[in-house]
């Protein structure tokens, strides 16, 4: 074992987390030491977020010219060269790299050791064989992959995210096990790009999200020709030729589908395997490290971020869990994460983007005391002129008027959704939303009528124009 490094704060995975913590402790002045084993970047730049854009990216790219006409545009069926998409993918992969490379954070005043790191005690780890000790340690390895344990599945060749985006030739037929966002996404992709895409789904697609918002999306998949296969079981996969052979059982029969690939997309796991979180006594489970609301594990010193605290498993988390731990870390205050107002975006086309509780979960909370308000991007002239109209703004208004959920299906919902981000964040009634003043055309009106509908009943009563006509008769 090498000399023994001392530091402020010790940072184990070099994924959007650990970056974030690592660049703004050591330009505070903290003496800060990153360990990564992998590539730095993680899985956002690497296998996740980056390249599953660029590839939605260059699928909608096919899609435009498919439907072009329209518009009047001479449309047809692109020519798609896989290999090509696949160099746009990684190409955007190594435009974004240098700024999460070792050089930038050694730049930075960081000391990088490329290894992986495993505690050795409550207050030591080791990696690439060197010891460090620090004051402070946070944990931001991130998640990957689960592989279900479906019989023959060990025993065939199966795509994850971090190896479909190596494909150079494009599927014939991809086979989806998993319909949540990843499955989703992929699928959609893959179908736009020129391949035959089935998704098996044990219980229904995207079904975390609202089923009124998702509905939207699932009518959208089937038109482009993506199958699916909801309430299934897989009961076996086998190596058929070249190619896939899975068996699922469906209302009460076996059906066989033959695949040339198979992704595995069903769910994540969060990465603890060869940490010796035993030796710190960190507690963990299968869904990840334990911590409290300061995200401090049960070693007091060592704190755990990102998708390995597991609970929400999203970029911007970790990023938003590194702000805390920078103010409890460095700065001693008692900083704690508050989840109430997490956005998340499934990019598939249209998109679908949701805060806050769903009308299911409200109604759980609430009962009968709040309010669903609804507003279509039919009856938006923004989305008419775009020839994008299948869409819908979902609000769940508490008692009082206060926002307690968004939920938004339709062209750029992303985007669309800040605006109740902010609002739920900050605790803002409904009217706050609906006295805006938003610039026309644009699809940003949706979040404003639908706020303006929840006044429509009371406006628009018996009562309003008894009171108008009383009015009028006024001097």
């Amino acid at each position: 074992m090498g000399k023994v490094i001392k530091a402020d704060i010790a940072v184990i995975g070099a994924g959007s987390g650990g970056l974030s913590v690592a660049a703004g402790a050591a330009q505070m002045g903290a003496r800060t030491v990153l360990v990564e084993k992998g590539r730095m970047g993680g899985d956002c730049l690497n296998y996740g977020c980056v390249p599953s854009k660029a590839l939605i990216a260059a699928a909608r790219a096919a899609n435009t010219v498919r439907h072009s006409g329209r518009f009047g545009v001479n449309g047809h069926e692109p020519e798609v060269d896989f290999a090509a998409v696949h160099d746009h993918v990684h190409g955007v992969i190594a435009a974004i790299a240098p700024h999460d490379s070792v050089e930038r954070f050694e730049g930075l005043g960081v000391e990088v050791i490329q290894g992986a790191g495993r505690f050795t005690g409550p207050r030591e780890i080791e990696a690439g064989g060197q010891r460090i000790r620090a004051r402070r340690f946070v944990i931001a390895t991130g998640s990957s992959a689960a592989v279900p344990p479906i019989p023959g599945l060990a025993d065939v060749p199966y795509l994850t995210n971090e190896t479909i985006f190596d494909l150079t030739d494009r599927p014939e037929h991809l086979i989806v096990i998993g319909g949540g966002p990843i499955g989703a996404e992929l699928a959609q992709a893959h179908r736009r790009l020129g391949a035959d895409v089935t998704i098996l789904e044990m219980a229904r697609i995207l079904g975390k999200d609202d089923p009124e918002v998702t509905e939207i999306v699932r009518r959208h998949l089937a038109d482009e020709g993506v199958a699916m296969r909801e309430g299934i079981t897989i009961t076996s996969v086998a190596r058929d030729g070249n190619g896939i052979a899975v068996t699922i059982a469906q209302d009460g029969r076996d059906h066989h589908l033959d695949g040339s690939h198979l992704l595995v997309a069903a769910g994540r796991r969060a990465n603890v395997d060869g940490l010796n979180l035993e030796a710190a006594g960190i507690a963990f489970s299968p869904h990840g490290i334990s911590v409290d609301a300061r995200l401090r594990t049960t070693n007091k010193r060592v704190f755990a971020i990102g998708d390995v605290a597991g609970g929400h498993q999203f970029t911007h988390v970790a990023g938003y869990h590194a702000g805390i731990v920078i103010r409890n870390a460095l700065f001693s205050l008692p900083a704690r994460a508050d989840h109430a107002a997490v956005p998340w975006v499934t990019y598939t086309d249209p998109e679908i983007a949701h805060v806050g509780l769903s009308e299911a979960q409200a109604r759980e909370s609430h009962g009968q005391a709040i309010k669903v308000v609804r507003w279509s991007f039919a009856e938006n002239d923004r989305a008419r002129a775009e020839r994008e109209t299948d869409g819908l703004v979902k609000v769940v208004v508490g008692p009082k008027g206060r926002i307690l959920g968004a939920s938004i299906a339709g062209p750029h919902a992303g985007e669309l959704l800040q605006p109740w981000v902010l609002a739920i964040g900050q605790g803002l009634k409904i009217g706050a939303m609906a006295g805006i003043i938003a610039p026309y055309p644009t699809l940003g009106e949706v979040n404003k009528r639908a706020a303006g509908s929840y006044y429509t009943p009371t406006l628009f009563s018996d009562r309003t124009r008894k009171v108008v006509g009383l009015v009028q008769h006024l001097p």
